[in-house]
């Protein structure tokens, strides 16, 4: 059962902005930090994300950095705002520019960032892109980030490991919103850190380098473990049921739907036109934004595809 039993906002300043971040708790010792639903943007230095940390006896196991250092900062005085236990490990499960770029921050205290290979890999590849982009979102605070990549790298599509008592297992489930995305499953309180393969309270978003067909059989590999607590990559937290609602359902509706029009010889203008009414994910956030896009994505791939 997800227990938002605390809620904190930070009003801490840069310059003349404020940014409010909220810390929800999910099971115990176990908390999600949910940063802001809406775009990047100066204020909220591209905290427009859902990360989490986890309290041990060893220390705090931290997951992301956030997409600069300014943004690591304010992750750093959320565990603090918790537990004065140090941060002892990162770990990266996303390979879009807000799950890792502010790796930097964290390196230069010593601390240890750990990722799977292909991950990283991954982040290597989107590394330009996403700088490109976070200048023309964030501004002059994107002349700080550098691309700061994991050190303790598993060579390895999945990894179990322990700090102090809890048990963790990284691992891929198959590629989701970025190829070589992966999540954090913590077994012994079945929650799950599941990065961009869960959005919630938002519609996801199909990119270019977004490959839908395998994200929708990845979400399904992920329904098999059961987690009774999630934390998405956008979001706040919940359960299997409401990643279902959000996400799960969506890409199945999308790839069926798209795939079905191809199969009729159906035009993507017709597509577009016919899909463009779904009711039953409406309700999410920047569903008029997004959703249209999402079909011409999914369309424009299945196409080249077959």
């Amino acid at each position: 059962m997800i227990r938002p039993v605390f809620l904190l906002f930070f009003l801490i300043s840069f310059g003349a902005h404020a940014f409010d971040l909220k810390i929800e708790e999910v099971s115990k010792n176990t908390y999600a930090i949910v940063g802001e639903i809406g775009p990047r943007t100066p204020d909220n230095h591209a905290l427009n994300n859902t990360l989490g940390f986890v309290v041990t006896k060893a220390g705090v196991v931290l997951i992301g950095s956030g997409a600069s250092p300014a943004g690591a900062k304010l992750l750093e005085q959320a565990v603090k705002s918790i537990t004065d236990k140090p941060i002892r490990l990162v770990v990266n499960i996303g390979v879009q520019d807000h799950h890792w770029l502010g790796n930097s921050y964290f390196a230069q205290k010593g601390i240890s960032i750990k990722a799977l290979q292909r991950t990283v890999d991954n982040q290597r590849r989107q590394a330009e892109p996403h700088l490109t982009r976070l200048k023309s979102q964030i501004g002059e605070e994107a002349n700080t980030v550098k691309p700061v990549f994991a050190l303790d790298v598993i060579n390895a599509d999945q990894q179990e490991f322990n700090v102090g008592e809890v048990k963790f297992k990284l691992l891929w489930p198959g590629d989701g919103h970025f190829a070589g995305d992966a999540v954090l499953w913590m077994p012994k309180t079945r929650t799950l850190f599941s990065g961009d393969f869960v959005f919630h309270d938002r519609l996801l978003g199909i990119h270019p380098t977004t490959p839908v067909a395998k994200w929708q059989q990845s979400f399904h590999v992920i329904e098999n473990l059961q987690p009774l607590n999630i934390v998405p990559g956008h979001g706040h937290p919940g359960t299997l049921d409401k990643a279902r609602r959000d996400t799960g359902n969506y890409l199945d509706w999308l790839t069926n739907k798209v795939g079905q029009a191809l199969d009729d010889w159906q035009e993507l203008a017709d597509t577009v036109e016919q899909l463009e009414v779904a009711p039953d994910f409406a309700h999410l956030k920047f569903f008029n934004n997004w959703h249209k896009r999402n079909i011409n994505q999914t369309y424009i791939q299945f196409e080249i595809s077959r």
